[in-house]
């Protein structure tokens, strides 16, 4: 087994990584979304199969690229099958916006979903006699998989990104034990997240403060998997409280009821998200912001969608909450540090207060050393994070062989 790394080696980001034996693999192939977008490094010759994670940008959003001469299958959950064209659809015109040009055309990407090859979790499907794949749970967003590739008597797992903890809308990942090889992501390698439950807590006093105070709470959020996840935390703490939610999220939720499997209580999601007032007009927005409630919004790196819309028009009573990592680069992180935002190349000061709490879909340190030592890995590769080589250079002094590869490494077995 031979593995090349085309991303998403220290740094969070353009996850893309190819394995090569009698059949070419490659799991997943991302962007990482920055000032400028960012793309793995290209690889030579056809590819066999693609394996794609989840649906998120980083993982998914270079998949197209694939098909400018390949028909290879893209296998993926169903959720993920359809989540993931919502999302690169967005991404294709947020590039358009920013006046970037894609490194795919709309043909190529038509292709891919033509050759999407729907896979449930823990379904082995063989490539070849030599060859398997099979995805498991990864408790990250509805779809999301870990994945398992057995290649010439070589065990592979590759976390993509994993949540061990339950959460509202999940109930943990799936630990694959006795591996040779694990590619495990180290977002949060260097701290842990702070108690769940005590955070909800925190998140919706907070929320309620604002809005006894006239405000609006205004909650950015990423469509996929947090924005219902918000909706059942503060229906969880108030069933009467005036919740608003608007833009790419009212999609994508409606995608992940059409799969109540891949959810630990589809009729508790259902049931929250009907409580609320889906926005489909300016003038519902208009009369959000005309009382006090809840907004829940893309985008959730204030990179496009309604979200900007509110920014502009917020009360002096309202807030601004993230729940989600802003990413360097973005507007959300922009806001964080500088106090202001880009819209439309313009740029806006904004004096509506700020606050941020940890609810990440992500594990934290404890979980990924809970990880590793069920999975009981002969090889451990630190890939998806800011902190890959101080991961693996601990790993190492506690007796594992760990690394943190380069772009455009490459191992063999």
């Amino acid at each position: 087994m031979k593995i090349t790394f085309l991303g998403g080696t220290r740094e969070v980001g353009r996850s893309a990584f190819l394995l090569e034996n009698d059949k070419r693999v490659l799991l997943d192939y991302g962007i990482k979304l920055n000032e400028r977008t960012e793309y793995p490094l290209p690889f030579q010759g056809l590819i066999d199969a693609v394996v794609l994670s989840h649906a998120h940008l980083d993982h998914s959003g270079s998949v197209p690229t694939v098909y400018e001469y390949s028909n290879a299958p893209c296998f993926a959950t169903y959720p993920t099958h359809a989540l993931s064209a919502l999302l690169i659809k967005d991404s294709m015109k947020i590039q358009r916006m920013k006046r970037e040009k894609t490194h795919y055309t709309k043909t190529e990407f038509r292709k891919m979903m033509n050759n999407f090859i729907p896979l449930a979790y823990n379904k082995p499907l063989s490539l070849s006699d030599s060859t398997s794949i099979t995805l498991k749970d990864a408790g990250h967003i509805p779809g999301s998989a870990i994945v398992q590739v057995e290649m010439d008597g070589t065990r592979l797992a590759y976390t993509g990104d994993f949540k061990l903890e339950e959460t509202w809308l999940h109930k943990g990942a799936e630990v694959i034990e006795n591996v040779d090889v694990l590619l495990i992501e180290s977002t949060y390698s260097e701290r842990e997240h702070p108690e769940r439950r005590k955070t909800e807590e925190e998140l919706y006093e907070e929320t309620i403060r604002v809005l006894e105070n006239g405000g609006n709470a205004l909650v950015p959020s990423f469509a996929v998997g947090r924005s219902q996840e918000l909706v059942q935390i503060f229906r969880y703490f108030d069933g009467d409280v005036k919740i608003y939610l608007d833009g790419m999220a009212k999609t994508a939720s409606q995608i992940i009821l059409d799969y109540p499997s891949y959810v630990k209580d589809a009729k508790a999601l259902r049931a929250a998200l009907e409580s609320v007032e889906w926005v489909n007009s300016d003038s519902q927005r208009k009369k959000a912001l005309s009382m006090p409630s809840i907004i829940i919004t893309t985008a959730g790196l204030l990179e496009g969608g309604p979200v900007l819309r509110y920014i502009l028009k917020l009360n002096k009573n309202s807030e601004i909450i993230f729940t989600g990592f802003q990413i360097p680069g973005t507007n959300g992180r922009r806001l964080l540090d500088e106090r202001k935002i880009k819209i439309n190349g313009v740029d806006h000061e904004i004096k509506t207060p700020t606050k941020y709490f940890d609810l990440s879909a992500h594990a934290g340190k404890k979980d990924l050393l809970s990880f590793i030592e069920k999975a009981n890995p002969k090889k451990i590769i630190c890939i998806h994070g800011d902190t890959c080589v101080e991961f693996a250079n601990e790993l190492s002094s506690e007796g594992y062989d760990a690394v943190a590869p380069k772009m455009g490494e490459s191992f063999a077995w």
